[in-house]
């Protein structure tokens, strides 16, 4: 009877036969559609074959078990065999340290023997790979950490839950709609493709003007380079010195102008801050050609001489993220220089900077093929395409901003949830080439910007470590992109009076956290430390966001108050309002 039942159960059906029949012939249809569409835009076609969906076997047709058991199976041997060759890993069923990994979240990868020894197989070898770089001897630190890069990125590309076969999810969900979730994975990936970016947020949820940036305020001044925003009072007075934040050109602004429970700059007005934002251009044809100079000269230095004016101050508190914080380093240097350091009473670094001796795994993209690389992706037109630096931020975080997303949206065929900071992130601007190249060789390879008059502005030569300007810098624990101890270097180079604060979590999330959220934690220290570890080994931690700490800095700095009115108000002082915030540059695709 047994033998009877399991002979019937091999057997497909005509039903499971049109149906799996029906699946392969729309995807080869989906297939084909694409690369017609691909061909009138001019992209060849490439040799492929129909798609296997592993269907083709009659007991996997009738018994989808049958094909998960298979490829499984499979690939628990393949691991075991990896591990008989590392001689770390004797046997998939070997216990392996508990390790909270989302990837292996589902229960199926613990209540199904295979799955289970897959997920523990796979966790034990990737601890050998990853530990094999460390003893490898007779090797220089860049090309270890080079090593060390590269095999974590292969590790986590060989996950068994980026595979169909191997994810007991994705094949639960394969069974449970008949295929249907495959069909929609290969329409998305097709749609990514076409698009040359990968998908993380819902696509239309999000608008910049209608649900995010929409701080209220005007575009008061439009230069070939950058926007400049003035935002609109909300308190009855506000701080004398004005605030000019200088975003990374490499982003859109908004990362601090979320929605509004998110926003920094909405957060800034509403206590009283008289606020005003670089909007930087997009880089096309017009701009391909600038560089340090144009960045410091022509933007920083521009719009702070530009506030000054219109508010008839003699300085403003001049904020700079990221790569924008690097430039800004640049400009003090040059002000002070000049004998015009006066024009800046103080400067706040989020997550920059100055001296790229640890500069983390960014570092890594500026061997001669990336460089090569980049000379040929921008000879044509003058600029990089902004996806290309998207992609490159993504391969740091690949299993959370990758690998997650080709399993939720390729392969269970879902459509990622609505998140305004993945909006962002995927929302990319292009550089100027000559300049990105320029900021690679000189400051990530060259490190020139830590060296005395290692490099000039207008001509200029400058030295960081002359700038006695009151700083306040601050750092993401968890920051791939800008490592606390990269950043840190900022105290051994300044002169001034400087508050070093150590935020929780990373590059993105340690900065944008508003105090609402309760999120998080910050470090701070107020005895000299002369190391990044002395500030740690001594440091108060306190919860929360580190906003009203650094609010209260800048008053410390200049706590006088003036009414908001006047030119403190968008548009009435002798700079007109040309459009409302957040004004075209950033809407520029």
């Amino acid at each position: 009877m047994a033998d009877e039942t399991s002979m019937n159960r091999a057997i497909p059906t005509l039903e499971d036969w049109q149906h799996w029949t029906l699946v392969m012939g729309r995807a080869q249809q989906m297939l084909m559609e694409f690369w017609t569409e691909q061909m009138k835009k001019g992209q060849p076609m490439p040799a492929w074959s129909p798609p296997a969906f592993g269907f083709g076997d009659q007991d996997a047709v009738s018994d989808p078990m049958a094909l998960m058991s298979a490829g499984a199976q499979a690939w628990a041997k393949g691991l075991e065999t990896w591990g008989k060759m590392l001689g770390g890993v004797t046997s998939p069923a070997e216990d392996a340290k508990e390790v909270k990994d989302r990837r292996f979240s589902a229960p199926e990868w613990r209540e199904n023997p295979i799955f289970d020894a897959i997920r523990k197989s796979y966790l034990q070898i990737s601890d050998q790979l990853l530990g094999t770089v460390d003893e490898i001897e007779n090797v220089d630190p860049a090309a270890r950490e080079k090593l060390r890069f590269a095999t974590k990125s292969f590790v986590d590309a060989m996950s068994p839950s980026n595979f169909a076969l191997t994810n007991p999810q994705v094949l639960k969900r394969t069974i449970e709609t008949r295929g249907e979730n495959l069909l929609k994975g290969l329409a998305n990936m097709l749609k990514d493709i076409a698009a040359g970016q990968l998908t993380q947020t819902k696509p239309g949820a999000f608008e910049v003007g209608r649900n995010l940036a929409t701080t209220p305020g005007k575009v008061i001044k439009q230069t070939p380079l950058y926007q400049l925003i003035q935002y609109t009072p909300t308190t009855p007075d506000v701080l004398k010195t004005p605030v000019v934040i200088f975003p990374p050109w490499i982003n859109r602004f908004y990362i601090l102008d979320l929605a509004p429970e998110k926003s920094f700059v909405k957060w800034c007005v509403d206590n009283g801050v008289s606020l005003f934002m670089v909007s930087w251009k997009s880089a096309d044809e017009t701009i391909a050609d600038v560089g340090l100079d144009d960045y410091v000269l022509h933007g920083q230095v521009d719009a702070i001489d530009t506030i000054r004016d219109l508010l008839d101050v003699e300085a403003v508190h001049a904020i700079g993220y990221c790569v924008a914080g690097t430039t800004l380093a640049a400009t003090l240097a040059y002000l002070r220089a000049k004998k015009q350091q006066k024009k800046v009473k103080s400067a706040t670094f989020l997550t920059a900077q100055v001296d790229f001796a640890e500069a983390g795994d960014l570092k890594l993209f500026t061997g001669p093929e990336v460089m090569g690389l980049l000379e040929e992706l921008t000879k044509e037109k003058g600029y990089l395409d902004g996806r290309y630096m998207a992609a490159t931020f993504n391969l740091l975080r690949g299993r959370d901003l990758i690998w997650n997303y080709v399993v939720n949206n390729y392969l269970l065929g879902e459509e990622p949830a609505p998140f305004d900071l993945l909006h962002w992130n995927s929302d990319t601007t292009n550089l100027p080439a000559g300049w990105h190249r320029d900021y690679l060789e000189t400051l990530y390879k060259g490190n020139k910007l830590a060296e005395k008059g290692g490099i000039c502005v207008g001509g200029t030569p400058i030295d960081i470590d002359s700038v006695e300007t009151p700083t306040y810098v601050q750092a993401g624990r968890e920051d791939h992109i800008a490592p606390p101890q990269s950043v840190w270097k900022i105290m051994d180079h300044f002169a001034g009076p400087k508050r070093f604060v150590l935020a929780g979590s990373g590059h993105i999330a340690g900065v944008v956290n508003p105090p609402a959220a309760q999120k998080y934690q910050y470090w701070v220290n107020d005895q000299p430390c002369g190391t990044l570890q002395l500030f740690i080994d001594g440091a108060e931690e306190r919860k929360g966001s580190w906003w009203p700490d650094w609010l209260e800095w800048i008053k410390a700095q200049d706590g006088e108050t003036v009414k908001a009115g006047g030119a403190r108000v968008p548009g009435k002082g002798k700079l007109k309002a040309l459009e409302d915030a957040p004004g075209s540059y950033v809407k520029a695709r």
